[in-house]
């Protein structure tokens, strides 16, 4: 069932202020042409508008329909035939909201309207603020907006229950149906009793195990007080025995009289090392006076050659210096020359600069001396072209339009008709020979013939002739007479005496005109732009300039300074000042390198000389010193201590060596170790058995045997309902798992026959390709080459052209089933190249051999050539 829009009207809505009528839609292929802003889109809206959204709702949607900053009320009027019969729908938002369905059954309004219009169209109430195309059932699909098929999408609910319905006889299925959700609704309320929507346990399931891991909790720790009771029994037994074993070790005193023994030693050695410590002490003193005293002669001796080095350093150093210092003072005066010649250059620089300059401006005055007596007699001339200009121009202001130049003529041509009706019509006479004594009117007769067009007499002497021309004369002349005033009154207007008189004042208006645009070319030529007074063109400049500054003298006719000697002069100031600038940094350059070469010099020089300083200021510090006088025997008798030293700490040592302080003091401290742990042993032995004792007395009375045997009963009951409920979980699980593959199954059939109506469309654009859709409908793949490609990883334009195409293959099968279908484009295929482009083109004209298809587009140069019904906005 095709659905065909004949007529849209609209007033009020958005762009549309003022009433907008397209008529003359076609069934087949209907293609709009019309440049960006003039209103497709907003036409595609209105269309929504009145098919799908609620006269009375106020929602977001609707108030964008008003028209910006106009309180009206928008209003939308479509006449359409469904299945050949003639249906009309107008509608009236915001203000007077209204809404009037006419068709087969007759006028509705109001919600009754309303619902005759989405059980014609298939669609349902939209509750949305901003529209909802999915509640719109297959013309939401199909009536598609700007941008909306840039990306393949799946079609909403209404339109895939409406091709489930029209696919059930030819797949032979009735999953999905309310049977199927019924049973799935009920599985699904069951699963969640015992599975979140992740797959996780919960609910009966968590609780089944919680009740199990209590009760193992409960009978372990049964368990664990009965064989701590055991334990205790055979624990205290064990504690005593062991009691008895350290009471019995405690009572022996042969550990007491070893540690007297080895405290006695301890003393013994503990004087002998101290012996040690005292001679090693006395040892280190001497040596270290030894040190310091040899350490003291290395030190004169090191200071002693520093000296003779830095002197021999220092002597070099200036040596050398001395023998540079005169190339060092040539590279200085040459400096000074060189910036004395510099100075010398530039100041012959800046006098041939400045007489440059000051010839350049006696040049720049007599130019303008000479422009200012040039724009005089240009201001002169220009006064005389503007006094012909207006001479003339008053000349071709007489000009007569040609309107009214024809109209004179038909006034001319009216007289001459009348005229000529009146000479037709009227009594013509003729008198020869004598006119003596004959009187027309009372007024004498001329000789000769005239018409009469009226009532006359004629006199003869005493006889009197009355002459009655024809009555239709008497309109004749009036109507001559009528003619005359016209063309009288046209004339006076004119304020010419005839149509010749006009023309001719035509013709010099007419060269008086060409004279004015050759007097204007003239004008314009003396008022061209002058660069050297700065002066603009046209003739208000030229004028203002000589009204201000006409009085300006000119320079007299004086020699002018030669620019080209001038020119020369300072360019050979500047190569010479140049040059000079090149010897100073040359001679600056000559100086650096030699002042470089110095540096080191010096830099050897002060360090030689500081050297020096340091050497002779270390040896006199070091012989003003009290020892240095007898250094040399105070060294030999210290060194001779020494060695006394040494033999004295060897004699300790040997007496230290027999007596171990550490090895005395370990045998000690192992012994009071031992009586410790023993001491500690015995008590931690007492503590156990009084708290074995207590268990034993507490525990012993509380029939810990008969609870553990309750908690293991219980145990065994939990188990047992765990294991129920898992089972039924996994039952649940399992079947829900089967409706789903049972489902998918389904889905694929219905897929089936969805791709097999796209793909022959899209075999036509993408040759050799297999088409995957999802459970929705939605296309999700197209395989090439056995290559899987996401549609969201297709190009924009491809994904465009996918789109239109499935919305096709909706659309037949939609029309298969009965459906009012019929498709509308707003701004297709705006990616597509070329080829594809008429691909595509082909592919709608052959749906709208089976459909009405509407395409709204900006694209003249693409859509120009499509056969179909032109219709302008």
């Amino acid at each position: 069932m095709s659905l065909v829009i004949r007529r849209i009207a609209v007033k009020n809505f958005r762009k549309f202020r003022a009433p907008v009528v397209i008529e003359g839609l076609t069934d087949g292929l209907n293609v709009v042409i019309e440049p960006n802003e003039t209103g497709k889109s907003t036409l595609l809206e209105a269309l929504r508008a009145a098919f799908f959204v609620r006269f009375n709702t106020r929602n977001q949607l609707a108030q964008s329909f008003a028209p910006h900053g106009d309180a009206v009320g928008p209003e939308v009027e479509v006449v359409f035939d469904v299945d050949g019969a003639p249906w009309s729908v107008t509608k009236h938002f915001l203000r007077s909201a209204s809404v009037e369905v006419s068709g087969p059954q007759g006028r509705a309004q109001g919600d009754e309207a309303e619902a005759r219009l989405n059980a014609l169209l298939g669609s349902v109430r939209d509750t949305s603020r901003g529209g909802d195309v999915a509640t719109y059932g297959a013309l939401g699909l199909l009536w598609v907006a700007q941008t909306e098929a840039l990306s393949v999408t799946a079609p909403g609910q209404i339109v895939r229950d409406s091709v489930t319905s029209a696919l059930e006889t030819e797949v032979g299925s009735i999953m999905g149906g309310a049977a199927y959700r019924r049973v799935r609704d009920r599985v699904e309320a069951q699963y969640e009793l015992y599975w979140t929507p992740t797959g996780q346990k919960r609910g009966r399931q968590t609780e089944a195990r919680e009740r199990l891991e209590a009760a193992e909790t409960t009978a372990r720790e049964a368990a664990d007080r009965l064989a701590m009771l055991e334990r205790s029994f055979s624990d205290v037994e064990a504690a005593r025995s062991r009691l008895k074993i350290i009471q019995r070790e405690m009572a022996d005193n042969t550990d007491a009289q070893t540690r007297s023994g080895l405290v006695a030693s301890l003393d013994i050695a503990r004087a002998a090392a101290q012996i040690l410590t005292t001679r090693r002490a006395e040892q280190e003193a001497i040596n270290a006076k030894v040190k310091a005293l040899a350490d003291l002669r290395q030190r004169h001796d090191d200071a002693t050659r520093a000296r003779t080095h830095a002197d021999a350093a220092l002597a070099q150093a200036r040596e050398q210096r001395l023998g540079f210092a005169d190339a060092l003072s040539a590279a200085k005066q040459k400096v000074v020359d060189a910036r004395t010649a510099l100075d010398f250059a530039r100041m012959e620089r800046q006098a041939a600069r400045m007489a440059l300059a000051e010839g350049e401006e006696r040049i720049r005055q007599s130019r303008r001396g000479a422009a200012i007596q040039a724009a005089r007699r240009r201001h002169a001339d220009l006064l005389k072209l503007e006094e012909q200009h207006s001479t003339v121009k008053a000349l071709s202001d007489t000009a007569i339009v040609p309107k009214v130049l024809t109209s004179l003529e038909a006034h001319d041509r009216a007289v001459a008709e009348a005229q000529a009706v009146v000479n037709a019509g009227a009594t013509r006479i003729a008198l020869s020979g004598s006119a003596d004594g004959i009187t027309i009117d009372g007024k004498p007769m001329a000789l000769g013939a005239r018409a009469l067009d009226r009532e006359v007499q004629i006199c003869f002497g005493a006889a009197e002739l009355q002459i009655t021309p024809p009555t239709s004369a008497a309109s004749a002349a009036e109507a001559l007479a009528s003619a005359l005033r016209k063309r009288k009154t046209a004339l006076d207007d004119l304020g010419v005496v005839d149509l010749a008189a006009a023309r001719a004042r035509n013709e010099i208006a007419r060269d008086a005109a060409a004279d004015l645009r050759t007097l204007e070319v003239r004008i314009e030529a003396a008022t061209s732009a002058d660069d050297v007074l700065q002066l603009a063109a046209g003739s208000a400049a030229l004028k203002l300039f000589v009204a201000e500054f006409g009085e300006e003298e000119a320079v007299g006719d004086e020699e002018l300074p030669d620019i080209a000697a001038l020119t020369k002069a300072m360019e050979t100031a500047d190569s010479a000042a140049a040059r000079a600038e090149g010897a100073q940094d040359s001679a600056i350059e000559a100086l650096r390198r030699a002042e470089q070469e110095e540096a080191p010099l010096v830099t050897a020089e002060a360090r030689a000389t500081s050297d020096v300083a340091n050497a002779v200021s270390a040896l006199e510090t070091i012989e003003r010193r009290p020892e240095w006088a007898t250094l040399t025997e105070d060294l030999v008798k210290t060194r001779e201590q020494a060695a006394e030293a040494s033999v004295k700490v060897e004699d300790a040592l040997r007496d230290a060596s027999a007596h171990d302080v550490a090895a005395i003091t370990r045998k000690i401290e192992l012994i009071d170790a031992k009586a410790r742990t023993t001491g500690e042993t015995r008590t931690r032995l007492e503590t156990d058995i009084a708290r074995l004792e207590g268990t034993i007395e507490s525990e012993g009375g509380l029939g810990l045997a008969d609870r553990t045997a309750a908690a293991s009963e219980e145990v065994e009951v939990a188990s047992l309902a765990l294991q129920r409920v898992t089972d039924e979980a996994e039952t649940l699980k399992a079947l829900r798992s089967t409706l789903d593959a049972a489902r998918n199954e389904t889905s694929a059939k219905f897929v089936g026959p969805v791709a097999a109506r796209a793909k022959r469309h899209i075999e036509r654009l993408l040759p050799g390709c297999e088409l995957t859709f999802s459970e929705d409908l939605g296309l999700e793949s197209v395989i090439r080459a056995g290559v899987d490609e996401s549609c969201s990883s297709l190009s924009r334009g491809t994904q465009e052209q996918l789109a239109v195409l499935t919305r096709i293959a909706f659309a037949d099968m939609l029309l298969e089933q009965g459906n009012p279908v019929s498709l509308i484009l707003d701004d297709p295929l705006v990616y597509s190249d070329d080829a594809r482009l008429d691909t595509m083109i082909e592919i709608l004209s052959e749906a709208a051999t089976r459909m009405q298809v509407v395409l709204l587009t900006c694209r003249d140069r693409a859509f120009r050539h499509v056969a179909g019904n032109r219709i302008a906005l």
